[in-house]
């Protein structure tokens, strides 16, 4: 039972969003690992975690909320 944990600073990413998130997720398991069988999409889990920006760091820096919104628009 194939299990994805993704964690994400909170407030970056709305329902809209969450949503498609689990189902694309879900499409590319059942392709992946399930063979392209439908009926593997009954045994996958997924679960978003949103954790406070002051929670994460890179390179040892602590980030905001808005930190991470300047480094996705970069990536945009």
């Amino acid at each position: 039972m194939p299990f994805v944990n993704i964690r994400t600073v909170k407030g970056l990413l709305n329902e809209e969003q969450k949503l498609e998130l689990h189902q694309r997720i879900t499409e590319l398991m059942v392709e992946i690992e399930g063979g392209g069988d439908p009926d593997f999409k009954q045994y996958i889990m997924i679960l978003i975690e949103e954790q406070d920006a002051e929670d994460w760091s890179v390179s040892g820096v602590s980030l905001t909320a808005e930190a991470v919104r300047k480094i996705k628009g970069k990536l945009s």
